[in-house]
C-alpha cells in the first residue's frame, strides 16, 4: 500500500513541481483586491469594529489593552503550489502526530529529519481590536535549507517534515521549532501559514481557512545564515531578489508580514510575527 501511495504521489509531483513562481502568481493577494476596491477606504470598511471583545469563530478573544480603533489586517497571500493541505495533492493535516511544536522530523511512516540552522518561530494572533485569539490553530510549512518542499520536491516526496499544526495559547501565540528555510529562485525567504478557527477544523480537513499568508524573514539574518555550511544554494538566489521585487511581498515590502528575528547561527534564531486577522473571515 505504501509503495502504491508513493508512486501516485510521485506522478502527481511530476505534474506540478515545475509550476513554482508562476503558480504562486495566479493567486491574487488581498492587497491587490483591496486596491481594486478603493485601497485604504476598503480596508478601513472591512476592518472596522469595536474594542469590546467577544467569542468569535476563530477561538475566543481575550480582553485587549490596545488603544481603541481597528488594526491593519495581515495581508492574504497565496498558499503556493506546495501546501499539502489537500488543495493541491497530499494532505498532512489529518496525519497522526502532525499537531506538534517540533516540525524538523517527519511523522507517520516517514522517518526523515531536516538539517539546518535552528529556528524557533512564533505567530501571535490577534483580532482587529488587538485582542489575543485563543484556541485557533496554525498550520505552518516551509522549504528545507536547499529550497525544497517535503512531499513535492524530487528526492523528498516520501518525507513530510517542516510541516505542523499548533493551537494558539492564552496569549494568542503558536510556536514552532524548525530550521531556517533556504532561499530558492524567485522568492524571498519565507514561511507559509494558514489560520483555522479551531484545532478540530485544522486536523479534520474540514476547514474553513480563516487566513492564508506568509512570514517574511529579514535580510540581515538570512544573509548570515546563508553564509554558513549547508546553505550554498541560497547565496546566489538571495543576491537576485529583494523584498521590493518579490512577487508576493513586493507590493508593500511585507509591511504586515516581516518577522522580528534575534539570535545567531551557533545557538539558533528566534522569529516572531504578530498578526491581526478578522476571526469571522474565510
Amino acid at each position: 500500500m505504501r509503495d502504491t501511495q508513493d508512486q501516485d504521489n510521485a506522478a502527481y509531483v511530476r505534474r506540478v513541481h515545475d509550476k513554482g513562481l508562476q503558480f504562486d502568481m495566479r493567486t491574487m493577494s488581498r492587497r491587490r483586491l483591496l486596491a481594486g476596491l478603493g485601497g485604504v477606504g476598503a480596508l478601513a470598511a472591512l476592518g472596522a469594529c469595536t474594542t469590546d471583545s467577544a467569542p468569535t469563530a476563530a477561538g475566543t478573544t481575550q480582553p485587549s489593552t490596545a488603544a481603541s480603533g481597528s488594526l491593519t489586517e495581515v495581508a492574504s497571500e497565496t498558499a503556493g503550489p506546495f501546501p499539502a493541505d489537500g488543495s493541491n495533492g497530499p494532505d498532512v493535516r489529518t496525519l497522526d502526530g502532525i499537531v506538534r511544536q517540533d516540525i524538523r522530523t517527519s511523522v507517520g511512516d516517514a522517518d526523515g529529519t531536516a538539517a539546518g540552522v535552528p529556528l524557533e518561530f512564533s505567530l501571535v494572533v490577534k483580532d482587529l481590536t488587538g485582542a489575543a485569539i485563543t484556541g485557533a490553530a496554525i498550520y505552518a510549512w516551509h522549504c528545507d535549507r536547499d529550497g525544497n518542499y517535503s512531499l513535492y520536491s524530487e528526492g523528498i516526496t516520501d518525507q513530510n517534515y517542516l510541516r505542523g499544526i499548533q493551537e494558539t495559547d492564552s496569549t494568542g501565540t503558536a510556536t514552532f521549532t524548525s530550521i531556517f528555510p533556504g532561499c530558492y529562485a524567485g522568492r524571498w525567504p519565507h514561511i507559509h501559514f494558514e489560520v483555522y478557527s479551531s484545532l478540530a477544523n485544522a486536523t479534520t480537513g474540514d476547514g474553513p481557512i480563516v487566513k492564508t499568508s506568509q512570514i517574511a524573514l529579514p535580510e540581515d539574518a538570512s544573509d548570515t545564515v546563508y553564509a554558513s555550511d549547508g546553505y550554498r544554494r541560497s547565496v546566489s538566489n538571495m543576491s537576485r531578489i529583494s523584498l521590493g521585487t518579490d512577487g508576493v511581498f513586493g507590493e508593500d515590502s511585507a509591511v504586515t508580514e516581516l518577522a522580528t528575528v534575534s539570535g545567531g547561527v551557533a545557538a539558533g534564531y528566534k522569529a516572531t510575527l504578530t498578526i491581526s486577522i478578522d476571526p469571522s473571515g474565510e
